[in-house]
């Protein structure tokens, strides 16, 4: 049921902009009234939450809890305006109250929670858990701050603060009355009372957690979810007797000790200061999430002894995975269960999602740290540890074996073997990323507990990522399927194949993408004053920036361009734009490295006359989710080019693919997938496979043979020490490269080993690019076949096999 017509939705905004704001519509500036249309929307979801919370009380069903380290919105106003099926009385109401409805949407910053694909993941999980019914919660921390804004000068990554609340604050609804106390250190107390251990912390630094709300609305439902934030605050803002006495900032120490747990997403931990603020980050948002569950249960229950009955909780990689300890402590300390019936309900009520193989992201706290701030989480975790490894040795009566999979081991504390200890089921994220934890990195545990051990691969909001982002390829779509049926069953796109001989339809979808090629270089040239040729290839990677993500592969390639170029002038007759978008770790040295080289790159090929109109690169200052949403519709090229075996899955490959652009990858992650329902044909394979990486590897890997061998590569590397225009040179990747550093294995990802069969891939690229028809064929077959990919059936699939929740 549509909420508003055009005239009630102008009263309504007319309304709000009086009464938050004291201003008529003519007053008004473009940011008072995306917070004024904020407003109204966040009303209509707040009524529609309280109504799904009572259904859902009502009807005693079992509840989702999603916990992520982030969760990467991007904006919401379009979205909600999207899901409540008001966006087009929106735009009307705002054109009829003399705004452009683009700069409103325009003024919104990206809601500053996330980084990368796991962020972007969860916030696709939300609405399409909203979408089918299922109640649901996401849990993360209100970071202030968020990663960092990019600046990119002379070349090289900046970083600055991302002021995102200061709009973005529009969308949350303090909770101050649900607080909870979450506490660090201290001195622990243990007595017996009526045949109970019970243990006390006592002088504890206590944290208020203070929750900020956002409603998460479902599309084509009244169903509404919420997004629970948790803002941290002292219990005592300020110490009045020391502010009186002069001593100004010490009487606020406690709480900007507070404060600083939210005020940047990952903070840099290559010092123990940065360790000990991860830890508190993580502890802080678990802590406060379990309580609030626990408490909420409790109130409809009156017992925690049925609550894996009526929970699961989610944790989105090892980020949360103090979840299990703290269940625990509630269970055990507050609930005075003993050790086997807690035990029973947390490995009954949690689930695990892994997101990588990279062993540095296999998070591990130091000992002494965990001790030191949270003494009984330390207590409990030691006890849970003891116990996995007696099941081990049982099991496998090899010390060899309890080493590897044990939780506490070498003054460390492993948060991947906590998490498989204690929860009811660990999947993967691609099938083959499934196969190499159970092969490879979990493959003791996965022997021991094979039934834990699942597969989901992602999924993405294919209303927002293709239906809301792309009009033109959505009407398309709609006039082939017969309607919007698609927007609730992403598998409708199938009926798309039967058009690919269909020179019409070609012609129509050829000509919705250089629309918007067109679009986004006018963006790019208002934004940025960079122009673009919309007759060129857009060839894009945007994704996080990492070494085994290989963006330094992609140079490398276009360094053998240019120099062919300098070979030969008309040796590229197909112009080629390269676009880049990422963000660099703030203490990743190699990675803000390659952004300089990219820059570089780009600079000097933008001032070689002979590469005009036929070589272009391009690096995208503060890649988000809404230059994404700009970009996406107008890419031909995704660059999914990982070394074999180490993308988990991958989101961007599968966003690119749905609007309509062709895939140059590696056969890793989602890719498999991607090309079991594409073939070869349809997307641009090369490079070694997983088993192949390994064996080489195995074997004794010397690039510097590589490089000997083959000139182009030869080069290509040369001109790293050499240098570019600029003045800079890149004689420490040179060096990474060939003979490693730092630690480093020579070609850790094996750029050169894959670095001819890439570069031949490209040519078939550019070839294919040259035949039209081809070419549009292959980008409907990748449209048709990317329903798979939705994440409505990644949800549907977790509701099914770990979380047994029903959906619509």
């Amino acid at each position: 049921m549509t909420p508003f017509t055009t005239t009630t939705l102008e009263q309504a905004l007319t309304e709000k902009l009086a009464l938050n704001f004291s201003k008529t519509p003519d007053e008004a500036t473009d940011q008072d009234m995306m917070r004024a249309c904020a407003l109204v929307l966040r009303d209509v979801m707040a009524i529609r939450g309280v109504e799904t919370r009572k259904r859902t009380n009502r009807e005693q069903k079992k509840r989702v809890h999603y916990l992520s380290m982030e969760f990467l919105m991007g904006r919401s106003l379009m979205k909600n305006a999207y899901n409540l099926d008001i966006l087009p009385q929106l735009k009307e109401a705002l054109g009829n109250l003399g705004f452009r409805a683009g700069d409103i949407f325009e003024a919104e910053p990206d809601a500053a929670l996330g980084n990368g694909g796991l962020g972007r993941l969860a916030a696709c999980y939300l609405d399409s858990m909203a979408t089918l019914d299922i109640p649901a919660t996401g849990y993360s921390i209100c970071y202030e701050l968020g990663l960092f804004k990019q600046k990119i000068v002379e070349g090289q990554q900046v970083e600055l603060p991302d002021h995102w609340k200061d709009l973005g604050v529009s969308w949350l609804v303090p909770k101050p009355g649900e607080a909870q106390e979450v506490r660090f250190g201290g001195t622990l107390r243990e007595f017996w009372d009526n045949g109970h251990l019970h243990t006390v912390n006592e002088n504890a630094t206590t944290v208020l957690a203070v929750p900020c709300d956002m409603k998460i609305a479902g599309y084509g439902t009244e169903h509404v979810n919420t997004l629970r934030l948790w803002e941290p605050r002292a219990t005592s803002p300020m110490d009045m007797s020391l502010f009186s006495r002069g001593e100004y900032l010490k009487a606020a120490e406690e709480e900007a000790m507070a404060e600083s747990i939210a005020k940047v997403l990952y903070p840099d931990d290559s010092h123990m200061e940065g360790k000990s603020l991860r830890l508190k980050q993580q502890y802080f948002f678990v802590s406060a999430t379990i309580q609030s569950i626990t408490t909420r249960h409790m109130e409809l229950y009156h017992t925690l002894k049925n609550f894996h009955e009526k929970n699961v909780i989610q944790i989105n990689d090892t980020h949360p995975a103090l979840v299990i300890p703290e269940l625990m402590r509630i269970l055990i300390d507050d609930a005075g269960m003993d050790w086997d019936e807690a035990w029973s309900i947390t490995t009954q009520s949690v689930a695990y999602t892994n997101h990588t193989v990279l062993a540095e992201a296999l998070e591990r706290w130091p000992q002494v740290l965990m001790e030191h701030r949270l003494p009984r989480i330390w207590q409990i975790i030691k006890e849970i540890s003891c116990r996995w490894e007696r099941r081990i040795e049982e099991y496998y009566h090899d010390p060899g074996k309890t080493q590897y999979m044990a939780i506490v081991w070498g003054g460390e504390v492993r948060m991947a073997n906590l998490c498989i200890a204690g929860s009811m089921a660990v999947n993967g994220v691609s099938a083959l990323h499934t196969d190499i934890l159970r092969n490879s990195v979990f493959r003791d545990a996965c022997q021991m507990e094979p039934w834990k051990f699942k597969n989901v691969t992602n999924g993405i909001d294919h209303r927002r990522w293709l239906s809301e982002i792309n009009p033109g390829l959505d009407s398309l779509i709609r006039d082939l399927t017969g309607g919007d049926a698609y927007l609730s069953d992403a598998m409708a796109l199938q009926k798309l194949d039967s058009y690919a001989d269909d020179r019409t339809v070609l012609d129509r979808l050829g000509e919705i993408k250089r629309q918007n090629k067109e679009a986004f270089a006018r963006h790019a040239k208002k934004t940025r004053g960079v122009v673009l040729d919309p007759n060129s290839i857009f060839d894009v990677q945007v994704k996080r920036l990492h070494e085994y993500k290989r963006q330094l592969l992609n140079v490398l390639h276009i360094i053998a361009l240019y120099q062919r170029l300098q070979d030969d002038p008309n040796a590229i007759t197909q112009p080629h734009t390269f676009l880049f978008g990422a963000k660099a770790a703030p203490g990743y040295e190699v990675a803000k490295r390659i952004i300089h080289l990219i820059n570089s790159l780009a600079d000097h090929i933008d001032h070689d006359p002979i590469c005009k109109d036929k070589l272009q690169v391009v690096f995208l200052e503060n890649y988000r989710v809404s230059l994404a949403e700009m970009l996406m519709p107008a890419s031909e090229v995704s660059q999914q080019i990982s070394t074999a075996g180490k993308e988990a899955s991958g989101t961007g490959n599968m966003k690119f693919m749905m609007n309509g652009a062709l895939t140059i990858g590696t056969l890793d992650g989602a890719n498999v997938e991607m090309n079991e329902v594409l073939g070869d044909e349809n997307m641009f394979l090369f490079g070694l496979h997983a088993n192949e990486v390994e064996e080489l590897k195995r074997k004794g890997y010397v690039p510097q043979r590589i490089y000997t061998q083959d000139e182009t590569l030869r080069r290509c590397l040369d001109a790293l020490r050499t240098g570019f225009r600029d003045g800079v040179a890149y004689e420490d990747l040179y060096q990474r490269l060939l003979f490693g550093t730092g630690g480093s294995a020579a070609d850790e990802y094996l750029l050169l080993a894959d670095f001819a069969s890439y570069c031949e891939a490209e040519a078939r690229v550019a070839a294919a690019y040259g035949d039209v028809d081809r070419w549009n064929r292959m980008s409907l077959h990748n449209i048709a076949r990317s329903g798979i990919f939705a994440a409505d059936r990644s949800v549907k699939e977790y509701a099914e096999h770990i979380w047994h929740v029903p959906h619509r």
